[in-house]
């Protein structure tokens, strides 16, 4: 399971570090795409495969868009031997991630923001509303 918060720099490349445990869990063949609320999403290969499974098997006309918005710009990368991944242009431009980018850990996912974005994130959900979403999950 992938958790935790990590800050890292982008280089002018678009070279950027990965936690260690994330390899560790994720393996050497990874999948980068844009993700809800301007962020990036980074996948295992095993599961973004499970993950273009579910999505084509509810058929091209219930899922194309959602199909346009994560294949399109998706991508295949692999650690280099420090441990970074390229991340291409247009992924960079999505996310606004120009130094900073902050990297957490989801469960089965990690997602790469803009540092100062994630802060606004954070800083909008509020206690009232994860005291609302806990009770939904009767946690």
């Amino acid at each position: 399971m992938l958790m935790g918060e990590y800050k890292y720099t982008i280089d002018e490349k678009g070279r950027l570090n990965l936690p260690t445990r994330f390899r560790e869990q994720m393996g050497s063949s990874l999948v980068v795409t844009r993700w809800l609320d301007q962020c990036l999403v980074l996948f295992s290969q095993q599961r973004w495969e499970s993950i273009c499974q579910q999505i084509t098997a509810q058929g091209m006309v219930k899922t194309r868009d959602m199909q346009r918005f994560l294949f399109a710009m998706a991508t295949e990368v692999m650690p280099d031997r420090q441990g970074r991944i390229l991340i291409s242009g247009p992924l960079r431009q999505h996310a606004g991630l120009d130094k900073d980018v902050t990297i957490i850990g989801v469960g089965t996912h990690a997602e790469l923001w803009n540092s100062q974005a994630w802060q606004d994130k954070q800083s909008a959900f509020g206690s009232q509303e994860l005291e609302a979403a806990l009770e939904e999950l009767s946690l």
